[in-house]
């Protein structure tokens, strides 16, 4: 990633690389974006007028949007770990799924618990379970030499069939079909935004939004401290940038690696909280819904930082919820055409990242080269 030294060739200043360049890739997935509109007949300004709207245009629709980001947070937040320690983990959808179990069996086990306890027990073992998840496919990639990306493919896939037959043979409700537990006792529900703003006297609509978004956010303070401000944190991010250094430097790159992998799935693990315990308020199939695959473009376009995921995640936030209102309004603008809406946005976040990167370099090459003639002459 460049930085913004200057005297190395090709080098841009640190708000180009972490604002500039995110900025023309989502100004090109929106362009493209608009030809697609446009190639079925609809008017761009409408529909991408109407997302915005949907998305953000009344207190009810960004309560919504800011319930799909706070899983986006969790997952962007997992990716970014693990990647500033040099790994590529795409296996947060299955983390995230045994995090939900967790937080699920958490609920199921505390009736008549007050909720501040349910909830710290829930966070507790949402963090437990997905670290647990993780940990094996580290521990392979540190110990064994096994790729992480194959590894967490694999555990995605391996999550989502446990789950499976958890909630078919045991978990499962007593004289019911749908693969789903029983409620949970009231008393260990997170409260929702509109409840614990109601202590406040500030009165919003009902909503998905609830009190694990503060977790989120307090998870990218706490990430940020971490990374930038820990010995821990500083040995991570030399192991991603040179192993070799690292080692010279008297760090052991396996345990980092298992380290990293650890906290990476504990973060992923935080979506059940937000799922299972502050929404669904039962054990069921499918409430990750993607997010972990989500959190990888969300890192990606927030370049691994706290405050870049969180801005991201709120993108995606709204093309969530913006898209589903769209799809309603317009039969031809469906939910697959908002899917491809975010793919654009993935494909240059992610695979074309640095497609602006040689021209805005070599803008700012001629420009030292203006200002050091300039100087020469003066």
């Amino acid at each position: 990633m460049a930085g913004g030294g200057t005297g190395v060739p090709g080098a841009v200043p640190g708000w180009v690389d972490h604002a500039l360049l995110p900025l023309l890739n989502l100004l090109a997935a929106f362009t493209l974006s608009v030809a697609v509109i446009l190639a079925i007949g609809e008017n761009p300004l409408d529909v991408l007028g109407l997302m915005v709207q949907e998305a953000l245009g009344y207190p009810e629709a960004i309560g919504y949007t800011l319930y799909y980001a706070t899983n986006y947070v969790f997952t962007g937040l997992a990716v970014a770990v693990a990647f500033h320690c040099g790994l590529f983990n795409i296996g947060g959808e299955g983390q995230a799924t045994i995090g939900g179990l967790g937080a699920g069996l958490v609920g199921l086990a505390l009736t008549g618990w007050p909720w501040p306890l349910a909830a710290a027990a829930a966070i507790l073992a949402s963090a437990l379970f997905g670290a647990a998840w993780a940990w094996i496919p580290g521990w392979l990639q540190a110990r064994r030499g096994s790729h992480i990306v194959i590894t967490t493919i694999m555990f995605n896939f391996i999550a989502a069939s446990l789950m499976t037959y958890l909630m078919v043979d045991v978990l499962i409700r007593p004289g019911q079909q749908a693969p789903e537990s029983r409620e949970f006792d009231p008393g260990v529900w997170l409260p929702s935004m509109e409840q614990g703003l109601g202590w406040f006297g500030i009165a919003v609509p009902p909503s998905p939004l609830n009190l694990s978004f503060l977790w989120a956010l307090a998870c990218c303070v706490l990430v940020y401290l971490f990374l930038w401000r820990t010995r821990w944190g500083y040995e991570l991010r030399t192991v991603g940038r040179n192993e070799r250094a690292a080692v010279y430097a008297g760090i052991r790159p396996a345990r980092v690696m298992i380290v990293a992998m650890l906290i990476s799935g504990a973060l992923a693990g935080f979506v059940g909280v937000n799922e299972i315990l502050g929404v669904q308020h039962r054990l069921m199939l499918n409430v990750v819904g993607g997010a972990g695959f989500v959190g990888i473009a969300v890192a990606l376009m927030g370049r691994n930082h706290p405050v870049g995921i969180l801005l991201a995640a709120l993108l995606f936030g709204v093309l969530a919820q913006g898209g589903a209102q769209v799809a309603f309004e317009y039969p031809s603008v469906n939910r697959e055409l908002v899917m491809v809406i975010q793919g654009l946005v993935i494909l240059f976040a992610g695979a074309l990242e640095n497609l602006f990167r040689p021209r805005v370099e070599a803008l700012f090459r001629r420009r030292r080269a203006a200002v050091s003639t300039i100087q020469g002459r003066g």
